[in-house]
């Protein structure tokens, strides 16, 4: 997975909102191309970190009260070739964090499309 909205380009912290309700039993599947709600150990700690699945994370699913899962709320409809680019920029460790893009990635746009 790609995972991105919590931290500044210089990996300073951002501010958040207050944690959401975890929504992961909507009935969608962390799929390749999904987009899905970071967060903590706690099923409703979400703030604003979000995660891009590479690959099927089916085991992410909402399972029951004990096993929440991550909230699938979006999808990528154009440029998975570009997050598959992404997969594989360098990175390196920044304490405490790894795998931290040696080159900031910035998501540049994001179009929201209604169904």
């Amino acid at each position: 997975m790609i995972q991105g909205g919590g931290f500044t380009t210089d990996m300073q912290k951002k501010s958040t909102r207050e944690p959401i309700a975890n929504e992961a039993n909507n009935g969608l599947s962390n799929k390749r191309g999904t987009i899905a709600m970071a967060r903590l150990p706690q099923p409703h700690s979400a703030t604003a970190q979000f995660f891009i699945n590479v690959q099927n994370n089916m085991n992410l699913d909402y399972q029951d009260q004990d096993e929440w899962g991550y909230a699938v709320f979006g999808s990528v409809t154009h440029g998975m070739d570009v997050v598959d680019e992404i997969r594989f920029v360098k990175t390196t460790r920044q304490k405490p964090s790894i795998d931290v893009p040696v080159e900031p990635v910035i998501i540049e746009k994001v179009t929201i499309l209604k169904r």
